[in-house]
């Protein structure tokens, strides 16, 4: 545990900041979720409508540095291919 009172502090900004980001995976979770199952039940426009919505999400979660940038773009790639394959096989 520490004992500083610099230690203190920065000790309790960790964990407000580890508890925001944990909230923030959470939901760029969800948002993958909600995209991948729409894509299962190849409802095109369902998926393209979350897809956008996770894009967003993501970008967002990136800017603030809970991602990393190349994370993030492969999180989306990813996702944009998938939606991609469905609309156009379908």
């Amino acid at each position: 545990m520490a004992n500083h009172k610099s230690a203190l502090k920065r000790n309790r900004q960790n964990e407000k900041r580890s508890e925001r980001n944990r909230g923030l995976r959470t939901q760029v979770k969800s948002h993958i979720k909600k995209v991948l199952t729409a894509v299962d039940q190849k409802n095109v426009k369902e998926a393209q409508k979350s897809l956008l919505e996770a894009e967003t999400v993501i970008a967002k979660v990136s800017s603030k540095g809970v991602l990393h940038s190349r994370a993030a773009s492969r999180k989306i790639s990813g996702l944009a291919k998938k939606v991609h394959q469905l609309s156009s096989a379908g």
